[in-house]
C-alpha cells in the first residue's frame, strides 16, 4: 500500500491547502490528489495534461481532482476517464470528507462530483499545519475568497466571497509555529487587504499585523504575500515603516500601468496610485523591495497602453515581476472584449520579462558589499529580508538567521562571502 500522491498547481494558497489535505489524508492509501488552478485556460490545460500523466504512472490508484478548476468546471474533469472523484474547494478542507475517503467503498458508490455552491460559504477555517517547503518558513492562511470582480479573473467563482480567519485564531497558530522553531511566518490569502471586512468591527489587515507582532514578541520575521496596494490601510503602512520584524518586501497586484486598461479590467486603482504608493513606501522604508503582477496583451491594449505598463517597472522601481501573457478565460467579461493577436501578446510579455530581468540585475548589483540578515532555507541557500536568494560556499544551519556580507552575483542570486 502506498501513501497518497499530491500534486498542486497555481498559487501559494493552493500549496498551503495541499499541505493541510496531506495531514487530513493520513491513513489514506493508493490515491492521487490533484489540486488544480483556474487562473487561465492554460492552467486548466496543464492540470488535465498532468492528470493523464499521473494516471499512467499510477494505474491502480484512485484519482481525486479538486481546487479552483474543479470547483468552476467540475463536469470537465468528471468526464475524464482517468478521474474517479471531483471535490469542491469547500469539501477538500472538511475533515468529514477525508473520513469518508478512507472508506474503501466510498469512491464508486457515491456521486462522482462532490462540489457545493462556494458562494454560500461564510467562514474560512484556520487550518493548522506545521509549515511547508522548508523547515525555516511557515505559511498561515488568514483569508480566502474575493469580493471583487475584475473582468479577467475567474477566481472568485472558484474561491467564493471573501472570508477572514479571526485574529485570535491566526495569533494562536503563529505562536504554535514559532514554538516549533519557525523563524519566519508568511501571511497568505486570495485578497489579503480585504481581511477583516466580514468580522465584527471590521478590522483591517494592518490591525492584524500589529496584533501578531505585539502578541508574538518572539517571532523574528513576519512577511506578507501579495496585496492590493490601493486597499493598504494606514496602520499597515505605518507598521511597514516602523516595525523591522515586518519584512521589507511587498508583491503588488498591479496588472497594468495604463489607466484605460485598468478601467477595462475593473481595477480599483490608477497608474498614478501605483507610482504614489511605491514612492511613499520607499520613503518610509528605503530598503523595501517590490514585486508585481502585470498582464501583457489584455484585450484592446495598443502599443501606447503597453508602453505605460512597461514604463511602470522603472517608475515604481519594481524588481520581481510575475508577467502573465493574457489568456482568455471562458466566463469572464474580458473574454468577450476585442482580443490582441497572440504573436503581439508573446512579444510584449517577452519585453516585460526582459525589463524585469534587468531590474533584478540592478537590484542584485546594489546589494554587493552590503551585510544582510539571511534566513537559511537549505544548507547553502537562504533569503534576505527583501526575499532575494543568497548562495553560500559552505553549509549553514537550516532554519537559522545568519548575517553575511554579499560578495558577488550568480545569475539571479547573490553570493555570500566568507565571514
Amino acid at each position: 500500500m502506498k501513501p497518497p500522491v499530491f500534486e498542486s498547481f497555481g498559487c501559494r494558497l493552493n500549496a498551503y491547502e495541499t499541505e493541510a489535505m496531506r495531514e487530513l489524508s493520513i491513513g489514506l492509501e493508493d490515491t492521487v490528489i490533484v489540486n488544480t488552478c483556474a487562473v487561465t485556460a492554460e492552467a486548466v490545460r496543464k492540470s488535465r495534461q498532468r492528470i493523464r500523466h499521473l494516471r499512467r504512472e499510477n494505474p491502480d490508484a484512485k484519482m481525486i481532482i479538486t481546487g479552483c478548476a474543479a470547483q468552476i468546471e467540475p463536469e470537465t474533469f468528471a468526464q475524464m476517464p482517468e478521474v474517479d472523484l471531483v471535490l469542491g474547494n469547500l469539501e477538500k478542507m472538511q475533515p468529514d470528507t477525508w473520513v469518508n475517503l478512507k472508506n474503501p467503498d466510498f469512491i464508486g458508490n457515491s456521486e462522482k462530483i462532490l462540489v457545493n455552491n462556494i458562494m454560500a460559504a461564510t467562514q474560512t477555517a484556520g487550518h493548522l499545519i506545521d509549515g511547508f517547503g522548508t523547515r525555516s518558513r511557515a505559511y498561515v492562511q488568514v483569508q480566502n475568497g474575493c469580493d471583487h470582480r475584475c473582468t479577467f479573473c475567474i477566481i472568485p467563482f472558484g474561491r467564493g466571497n471573501s472570508r477572514s480567519v479571526p485574529a485570535g485564531v491566526v495569533v494562536e497558530q503563529i505562536q504554535r509555529l514559532v514554538d516549533k522553531g519557525f523563524n519566519e511566518i508568511v501571511l497568505t490569502g486570495v485578497d489579503m487587504t480585504s481581511w477583516g471586512a466580514d468580522l465584527p468591527a471590521q478590522p483591517k489587515l494592518g490591525n492584524l499585523v500589529q496584533r501578531i507582532l505585539k502578541l508574538v514578541p518572539d517571532l523574528p520575521r513576519l512577511r506578507i504575500s501579495s496585496i492590493d496596494s490601493i486597499e493598504a490601510d494606514q496602520a499597515l503602512i505605518e507598521t511597514i515603516e516602523s516595525e523591522k520584524r515586518l519584512m521589507p518586501h511587498l508583491h503588488l497586484s498591479f496588472q497594468s500601468g495604463d489607466n484605460m486598461i485598468l478601467k477595462r479590467m475593473k481595477r480599483r486603482h490608477s497608474r498614478e496610485d501605483s507610482i504614489r504608493f511605491c514612492d511613499d513606501m520607499r520613503k518610509a522604508r528605503p530598503d523595501i523591495v517590490f514585486g508585481a503582477d502585470i498582464i501583457a496583451g489584455f484585450p484592446t491594449e495598443n502599443d501606447a497602453m503597453f508602453e505605460n505598463s512597461l514604463n511602470l517597472v522603472a517608475e515604481c522601481g519594481l524588481t520581481w515581476l510575475h508577467v502573465f501573457p493574457y489568456s482568455a478565460r471562458k466566463g469572464t467579461p474580458a473574454a468577450r472584449m476585442p482580443s490582441v493577436k497572440g504573436a503581439i501578446i508573446k512579444h510584449r510579455a517577452a519585453r516585460l520579462r526582459a525589463a524585469g530581468e534587468q531590474a533584478v540585475q540592478t537590484h542584485l548589483a546594489e546589494q554587493v558589499g552590503k551585510h544582510h540578515r539571511i534566513l537559511i532555507e537549505s544548507p547553502r541557500m537562504g533569503r534576505t529580508e527583501g526575499f532575494t536568494e543568497v548562495l553560500f560556499g559552505q553549509d549553514q544551519p537550516v532554519g537559522n538567521i545568519v548575517s553575511a556580507k554579499i560578495s558577488g552575483i550568480s545569475g539571479q542570486k547573490l553570493q555570500a562571502g566568507a565571514e
